[in-house]
């Protein structure tokens, strides 16, 4: 009597050990699951993180064209009376770069470096850029043009091309004595690859508040040119095929998760 009931028992005991749950409760598990991480990325993805993909070659070689990052929209947004303590909201500060939203058409962003902060003095003699009167070292500066152009390397001066109305009115109203002077409240942006770059040379000054953050990671980045990406909400069906036949050998695998980092000047 005592091994019959020892024998049922170890079967209780077997049967509880290989108990797995039914296909409703796994379906139910993972759908709970992903709905958590969906809503996570979704709550991510609109207000800590912005998806960004670099269209033109102005900041070469420091990003490229083709370059997908998120930028961190937090990196900069005004600190509240708490979450000043606990998120690490910084100054924009010369050196930087940015994604903000372009002053001449505020539905496009732009990515450039921040080389002028309120109450700088700017200008630029034959490629070398001043900074409140001393020379700056630029690094990251890549110059792809031999000769000089009388108002893009040699700034402020008469402009021998069309500019934006902004521009037109910084020249007038905000130089001083051969200077850029920035205004408050202001920002003076500049492509890296500095003799190929639409920057405030061309359509003036940064608001701060077009200011959308500072790269945070390059998830991907694919060799592409500028014309498939010239509208980030259409893609073609040239940009499809081309994906479909040269993903793998066309991804700079190299560049997946860098993070474009600012460079102190002054």
């Amino acid at each position: 009597m005592k091994n019959t009931l020892r024998k049922s028992a170890r079967k209780e005991t077997e049967k509880k050990e290989t108990f797995q749950p039914d296909f409703a409760e796994k379906v139910r598990a993972f759908v709970s699951e992903w709905a958590v991480t969906i809503i996570l990325l979704l709550f991510g993805t609109t207000t800590l993180l912005q998806a960004f993909v670099v269209p033109t070659g102005s900041m070469e070689d420091t990003v490229l064209i083709g370059d997908h990052m998120f930028v961190d929209k937090l990196a900069y947004a005004p600190p509240g009376p708490v979450s000043r303590f606990l998120l690490p909201y910084v100054e924009v500060k010369r050196g930087d770069i940015v994604v903000f939203k372009f002053p001449v058409n505020p539905r496009e962003n732009y990515i450039k470096r921040i080389v002028g902060v309120p109450g700088d003095r700017i200008r630029i003699v034959n490629k070398q850029l001043y900074l409140n009167g001393k020379a700056v070292k630029e690094p990251y500066v890549v110059h792809k043009t031999p000769y000089i152009d009388s108002y893009r390397d040699n700034f402020p001066s008469e402009p021998n091309t069309r500019l934006a109305e902004p521009a037109y009115e910084m020249l007038s109203r905000h130089v001083v004595n051969g200077e850029v002077v920035v205004p408050p409240g202001h920002y003076f942006a500049m492509g890296d690859n500095r003799d190929n770059s639409l920057d405030s040379r061309y359509w003036g000054f940064v608001p701060r508040e077009n200011i959308i953050g500072k790269p945070a990671i390059i998830f991907w980045s694919y060799d592409t040119s500028t014309e498939r990406l010239a509208d980030p909400n259409i893609i073609s069906i040239d940009h499809l095929i081309d994906l479909g036949l040269n993903f793998f050998t066309k991804t700079r695998w190299k560049r997946t998760f860098m993070v474009p980092k600012g460079y102190p000047l002054g």
